[in-house]
């Protein structure tokens, strides 16, 4: 995620909602602009894996043909996506160094999830405190959404059909929040809720960009569902960039 946010806003439709949740729409809201930043620095960095990553598990969506099609090859769980010794879907974020007292106000546009192939897109993903997740179904058959959070709200969402939208919002910072669905036990997400907009994801390059910081030292945190977490340090300057790579290995 990059800062200020590049989300477009969307219209959500309700949906059918099985449990509790913090439910919120941005439906007929004006796009107002994200606040401003509170500096001009950067940081980046890159993911890398050591090693030969661990295999992928098959997929079975024989029962799911509408899935099934949307795949050349046999579609795969990915839990570890490595190219290029690069790894993808790590969480990053800064964990202290911002001004004492710095407050954020989450930005109007959500962040969204889809039900794509029987699978969630993106694998990984980040809100703020009161920002909408929106919640897509893009296939032709019955998935939910399940979030079990430990310092949030739970919910358990329906959607029946293609093109239902839903959102959710959290009220408390978390890290990291699994998303499933009971449909398609195969299907897991998950969703970092921070209350600063200074967060990414890695990319398939394994790299990730947080902009919008103000001159510092700051401590930064990766996690990944497989490898678990890494930390650096890193020290910005009005106007530039610093660097902080991290490594993974396989797991013993």
């Amino acid at each position: 995620m990059r800062y200020p946010f590049i989300c477009t806003l969307f219209l959500a439709a309700a949906a059918a909602a099985c449990g509790g949740g913090d439910s919120g729409s941005a439906a007929d809201a004006p796009d107002a602009p994200a606040p401003p930043p509170l500096g001009t620095a950067s940081i980046t960095g890159v993911v890398e894996f050591l090693g030969t990553p661990p295999v992928n598990p098959p997929i079975d969506m024989s029962d799911e043909m509408d899935c099934q099609a949307k795949y050349t090859n046999g579609p795969v769980d990915p839990r570890v996506v490595v190219t290029d010794g690069k790894l993808a879907n790590v969480f990053v974020y800064v964990t202290s160094g911002l001004p004492e007292g710095a407050s954020f106000a989450a930005p109007s546009t959500p962040s969204v999830i889809d039900q794509d192939g029987c699978l969630y897109i993106p694998r990984v993903l980040g809100v703020m405190v009161g920002q909408d997740l929106e919640i897509r179904n893009s296939d032709p058959l019955m998935h939910n959404i399940k979030a079990v959070p430990v310092e949030n709200r739970g919910f358990n969402i329906s959607q029946p059909q293609a093109g239902m939208k839903s959102t959710r919002s959290f009220r408390t910072p978390e890290i990291m929040i699994p998303l499933e669905c009971n449909v398609h036990g195969w299907m897991h997400a998950f969703l970092g809720v921070m209350d600063h907009p200074y967060f990414a994801v890695s990319g398939e390059d394994g790299s990730f960009t947080i902009e919008g910081l103000p001159a510092g030292t700051y401590q930064v945190e990766v996690w990944h569902e497989v490898f678990g977490t890494r930390t650096g340090s890193v020290t910005v300057a009005d106007d530039g960039t610093g660097a902080v790579d991290f490594t993974f290995e396989p797991a013993a």
